[in-house]
């Protein structure tokens, strides 16, 4: 069979290909940060995000039609140089880093976003000042694009310097669905160039697609009839066990 038939494989990214539309659906884009390291605890984490990458784009066309009037197009060409930088910086790294490395560099990145998170919560994370220079936008742009390339979630880096921008929320959350959803289109060629869309990849994707307007659908419905905060602390409760079990992984399999 050209797709993937492993069970744990579907139990896995089942799930996470749901949270992913949930979030994109109405309880924030930062759910999806889930995603890869949970898929990645069933196959590598370059053929995770390469089988995410399809999906992501199917969810961006709803996404970007419903949004595009509103984004603040001055922010994302701001943001946009750094950001093409970072992701063809991570383009050469998932090439060059062997997996075991790759594991153990989603799961770092998935306990700092969890930190972050935690500090967040409890007041700790101070708020960043309002930074409108090109030098920070290329900074947390360059960072948002490795990350997404890396990991599929760049929303953490790329809110350092859009929130405190204070943008009107539906400005803001246009601009992110139109800024990621050009940066999914750019991260195809990374993805392509190191082989990763073979056609085991490409139809599991196409699989799982049609698991994306439900959970964005899914995500609309929980909007006003299930606590966000509940479902966020579940979430990064997955994303922190996730990250030790390919930490751990990864820094085992390099000894």
């Amino acid at each position: 069979m050209p797709v993937i038939t492993d069970p744990y494989f579907y139990l896995l990214s089942v799930p996470a290909v749901l949270i992913y539309g949930i979030g994109k659906g109405g309880l924030g884009g930062a759910l999806g940060i889930i995603a890869v390291p949970l898929m990645a605890l069933a196959v590598s984490p370059t053929q995770a995000a390469a089988i995410l990458l399809p999906i992501l784009l199917a969810m961006d066309v709803f996404a970007v039609r419903y949004h595009y009037k509103s984004a603040d197009y001055g922010v994302i060409k701001r943001m946009l140089p750094g950001a093409l930088l970072g992701v063809a910086l991570a383009g050469f790294y998932i090439h060059a880093v062997p997996q075991a490395g790759l594991k153990l560099t989603i799961g770092v990145l998935s306990l700092w976003f969890c930190f972050h998170y935690v500090l967040s919560e409890v007041g700790l994370m101070k708020a960043a000042k309002k930074q409108n220079g090109r030098l920070a936008a290329a900074i947390w742009g360059g960072m948002s694009g490795f990350s997404s390339t890396t990991i599929h979630a760049g929303g953490g880096p790329a809110s350092i310097y859009l929130l405190p921008q204070k943008l009107e929320k539906v400005t803001l959350v246009a601009t992110m669905a139109v800024f990621f959803a050009m940066l999914n289109v750019v991260k195809l060629i990374p993805y392509a160039a190191i082989g990763e869309f073979d056609k085991t990849n490409v139809l599991t994707a196409l699989l799982l697609i049609p698991l994306a307007p439900l959970g964005v659908k899914t995500g609309i419905w929980m909007l006003h009839r299930v606590s966000q905060k509940r479902i966020y602390q579940l979430c990064y409760l997955f994303l922190f066990l996730s990250g030790i079990k390919l930490s751990v992984d990864g820094l085992l399999s390099l000894m």
